[in-house]
C-alpha cells in the first residue's frame, strides 16, 4: 500500500508500485499454493499472466460479474464468498493468500477468515485511490515482525487478536 493507505489509485493504476530487489519475492510466493483475489485483481493478474495457469497455483476469483465459462484456470465464487473461503481455508495444503480486494478484505475480516495481515509499505503518497482497508469492524491486530529495506519499502506482519488470543 501506499503511505497514506491506498492499494490502488483512483483508476485502479499501480505503476507507482516499485519492487525492492532485496526482497525475497519467491520466498513469499513459495508459501503458497492457493490465491484468492477480487476481479479488478484478477483481471490485472491476467494482464501480466496469461494464461493465468502461468502463476503455478489454484485460483479463486470473487466476482458476480465474470462469466465461469469464459475463466476455465480460475473458480469464480459468485456468491457465499465466506463460505467458500472456509472451505478453501480446510483443505489440506499451503497457505492461502488473499492478493487484492479491498471490499473482499473486509469482508473476510468481518467473517474472521483472516489469521495473517502482511502489508507492504511503498514510500509514495497518491492522495487518493482505492483504500488497503474500507470501512468495517474494529479488529485488533498484534504486530509480529516489522522489517525496512533499502529502497524504503517497509513490510508489516501482523497477527489477529482474537477473543482469548495472546498479544
Amino acid at each position: 500500500m501506499s503511505l497514506d493507505g491506498f492499494i490502488a489509485g483512483p483508476q485502479g493504476e499501480v505503476d507507482w508500485i516499485v519492487p525492492d530487489p532485496t526482497y525475497d519475492f519467491a520466498a513469499l510466493w513459495n508459501r503458497f499454493d492457493t490465491l484468492i483475489m477480487g476481479r479488478r485483481t484478477y483481471e490485472v493478474a491476467l494482464m501480466r499472466f496469461n494464461p493465468i495457469e502461468q502463476l503455478g497455483k489454484k485460483v479463486f476469483v470473487a466476482s458476480t460479474s465474470l462469466d465461469p465459462l469464459q475463466h476455465p484456470a480460475a473458480t469464480i465464487i459468485r456468491g457465499g464468498v465466506a463460505e467458500a473461503v472456509s472451505s478453501i481455508k480446510a483443505q489440506p495444503g499451503k497457505d492461502v493468500w488473499l492478493m487484492g480486494g479491498s471490499m473482499l478484505f473486509r469482508s473476510l475480516v468481518d467473517a474472521d477468515l483472516v489469521d495473517r495481515i502482511e502489508v507492504t509499505v511503498i514510500p509514495a503518497m497518491l492522495g487518493s485511490g482505492v483504500p488497503l482497508v474500507p470501512a468495517g469492524s474494529r479488529c485488533p491486530l498484534h504486530l509480529e515482525e516489522c522489517k525496512s529495506y533499502p529502497s524504503g519499502v517497509i513490510t508489516l506482519k501482523y497477527s489477529i487478536e482474537r477473543s482469548g488470543s495472546p498479544g
